[in-house]
This record gives C-alpha cells, sequence and structure tokens, in this order.
C-alpha cells in the first residue's frame, strides 16, 4: 500500500497597511511652465486631423464650382489685368518694364497672406461644434486654414511661371531659393493667425477691424509699386526720418515680397543679412503667437 505524503504549505499573512500608508495623497495639478509648455509634439500627433481639415477646406473651396481649380489661375490673372490696364494705361507707368510679372510677384503672396488672415481670424468660433465635443490641439484649426490657402497659392504658382515665360523674363538658379522664402512666410502667417484667432475669441469685432487694417497694410506693402517710388527722406512733426528703411523695418510683407521679386523677377538673390533678419522676425512672431494661444486656448470652451 502506498502513501501519499501530504505537503503542508504555510499559511501566507497579509500585512495590513498601516494608517500613514493607507492614507490618500492629494493630487496637484499645475500648468507646465516654459519651454515644456508649448506642446511642440501635439500637432505631430494630431498631423492626420490637419490633413483631414485642409483637404476640407480645399473641396469646400470650390464645391459646386463650374470651373473648380482653375479659379485659383484666374483669379490672379483678372486682378493682374485690372491692375495692368489702370497703372500702365491710366496712369501712364509705362517705364516699368514686364509689369504684369512685377506685379504678379507680389499679388500672389499678398493673397495667399491674407486670405490666410481673413478665413483663420475666425477659425476658432466657427469651429465651436468641435471644440466643445472633441479634445484636439485648438491651434490646428488656424494652421490648417493658412495651409489651405498655402495649397491655393502653390497651385496658383505656375500662372507666376507662365507669365515670366510669356514676356521673357528669364529665371535664373536663384529660384531654386523660393521654398525658403515661402517657409518663412508661412512661419510669420502661422504666428498672427494664432494670435488673432486667439483675440476673435473674446473680441469678436476683430474680424471686422482686421478687414480695413488689411486695406490700409495693402497700400503699406510694395505689392503693386515698386518699394523704390517710396522717399528715402520725410519729415513728420519736425522729425526727418527715412520711410523706405523704416517701411522694411515695421512690415514683414514688404520684406518678403522683396524676396520674391529678387528671385523671381529681378532673378538675383536676396541679400543673406535681409532675409535673416526677415527670418527671424517671423520665428519671434511664431513663438510669442503659439504661447500667447496656449495660454488661452483653455478658455476657449467657456467663451464659444
Amino acid at each position: 500500500m502506498v502513501t501519499r505524503s501530504k505537503e503542508i504549505v504555510a499559511p501566507t499573512t497579509v500585512a495590513e497597511p498601516s494608517a500613514a500608508q493607507g492614507a490618500s495623497r492629494p493630487i496637484i495639478i499645475q500648468p507646465t511652465r516654459g519651454l515644456a509648455s508649448l506642446q511642440l509634439g501635439a500637432v505631430w500627433e494630431y498631423r492626420e486631423l490637419l490633413y483631414f481639415l485642409v483637404w476640407r477646406d480645399v473641396k469646400v473651396r470650390y464645391k459646386n464650382s463650374i470651373l473648380g481649380v482653375a479659379w485659383s489661375w484666374l483669379n490672379p490673372l483678372l486682378m493682374m489685368v485690372v491692375y495692368t490696364i489702370f497703372f500702365t494705361i491710366l496712369m501712364r507707368n509705362t517705364n516699368f518694364p514686364h509689369y504684369p510679372v512685377f506685379l504678379l510677384c507680389g499679388l500672389l503672396p499678398w493673397n495667399f497672406f491674407s486670405e490666410s488672415l481673413t478665413s483663420a481670424t475666425g477659425s476658432i468660433v466657427n469651429n465651436a461644434h468641435l471644440i466643445k465635443k472633441v479634445y484636439f490641439p485648438r491651434e490646428i484649426l488656424p494652421i490648417s486654414i493658412v495651409f489651405s490657402s498655402l495649397v491655393n497659392f502653390l497651385i496658383a504658382l505656375p500662372v507666376l511661371f507662365a507669365m515670366t515665360l510669356i514676356f521673357g523674363v528669364h529665371l535664373t538658379p536663384w529660384v531654386s531659393l523660393l521654398p525658403m522664402t515661402i517657409l518663412i512666410q508661412v512661419i510669420f502667417t502661422v504666428g498672427l493667425t494664432l494670435i488673432l484667432s486667439t483675440l476673435n475669441v473674446f473680441y469678436r469685432d476683430t474680424q471686422f477691424i482686421l478687414s480695413v487694417l488689411m486695406l490700409a497694410w495693402f497700400f503699406l506693402t510694395p505689392v503693386f509699386y515698386p518699394i523704390e517710388t517710396v522717399p528715402q527722406s520725410a519729415t513728420l512733426l519736425g522729425v526727418t526720418f527715412n520711410p523706405r528703411l523704416w517701411l522694411y523695418r515695421l512690415n514683414p510683407m514688404a520684406s518678403i515680397i522683396a524676396s520674391y521679386r529678387d528671385l523671381l523677377y529681378w532673378g538675383a538673390p536676396t541679400g543673406w543679412d535681409f532675409l535673416l533678419r526677415t527670418a527671424v522676425t517671423s520665428l519671434f512672431v511664431l513663438i510669442v503667437g503659439y504661447i500667447v494661444f496656449l495660454r488661452y486656448s483653455p478658455r476657449f470652451g467657456e467663451e464659444v
């Protein structure tokens, strides 16, 4: 007869937590400070949403349109014809060679800039239903407007290249620097749209004021006239200053459009010191705009 020995298992004891260990500790949530508060990777994590919003804006732009994407080419062409007739026939400004090409070099970037600002300013308020229901980085809304306007700008850009061929303006290898100028303009535009879209959430008059400011900004930017026509000396309230120099310093779009003309019209490189100063200014505007946007974005849900 075989007997099996029984295994004796020692009972395990579970120590009861002491009062100090069992006491719940308060969880303190504090906002991040410094560079960590910028959340630079948030937009990249939601890049698919950004792509969807950009594609949606592009499709809505040409929805139920007979000509569709052809309007991206016809719009600058029609505006070019109007300005050319006015300044070369009515105003007798015939001393400037290849004026239609000169005009398009300033008109296309300005249309991209103006369209981005006027549309992106109301992007937060117009998408209040998304902000109240779904979490995503709010900055994607104005950025998507800028990117969709960029797509429209790139679609219209071949019109400029076609006009250079028609009027015999020879492109030089310096045109390869064009993506750098476009990038600087995108950085500057995104920074401004972040600031303006934040202001519009709390002050809905921003959109109405912006339309007036954009008109004044247009005439203060050498879009349809050469910067050389601006005098280098003027006196205001007894103070003599250089209007042309201060136009470059206080108006980044004047510097950006001048860079477009250097590369596409004059066939010459933009001065590196001049380009670097514009790039630093644009980057500064972007950083300030992003900080302001993130500072007030937690209140968007209550205000919209």
